[in-house]
């Protein structure tokens, strides 16, 4: 028997003030990044899943793009601590989810996504929760979507 846990995720505005004040001292100080380090983008937030269960089973991705937008999901491969390390490209996981809607979809029509990677990267996730209590992510907003107007969180399944 196994019941379904919807894990919304939260934007964690502590850790993204952060990353971009690392990219606003770099640029004042006329400094680069360091080799291998992944500085934030204008149209990024860290997001994070608390995992309130360890053995979950992927089963979905719900995605709402109320208008035409893109939505990329970005993994960190492990915990790293923003005031003592720098996050680096090595740390981010492989595949990512990208979610979109097309100008023309009708309204009630479904998210389109890679469905090979955004299933692959559910399994992956569900994989890390295993030995994480809390797992951060990237989320890109293009294309007209942004914070305020998307929801994203992953259906599990949980054995009873």
């Amino acid at each position: 028997m196994s019941t379904e846990l919807e894990l919304p995720f939260r934007p964690d505005t502590q850790l993204t003030e952060v990353m971009r004040l690392r990219v606003q001292s770099l640029q004042q100080r006329g400094q680069k990044r360091q080799d291998g380090e992944r500085l934030l983008l204008p149209n990024e937030a860290v997001y994070r899943l608390d995992f309130s269960k360890q053995s979950l089973r992927f089963s979905q991705w719900t995605v709402r793009l109320p208008q035409t937008g893109r939505l990329t999901v970005t993994a960190t491969s492990q915990l790293w601590t923003p005031d003592l390390t720098h996050l680096m490209t090595r740390q981010l996981l492989e595949p990512v989810g990208t979610f979109w809607r097309e100008p023309g979809d009708a309204v009630d029509a479904p998210v389109q996504c890679y469905e090979a990677d955004a299933h692959e990267f559910g399994e992956r996730i569900a994989e890390m929760a295993k030995v994480r209590k809390v797992m951060y992510f990237l989320l890109a907003f293009a294309d007209g979507c942004s914070s305020e107007t998307v929801d994203c969180s992953i259906v599990f399944k949980v054995d009873c």
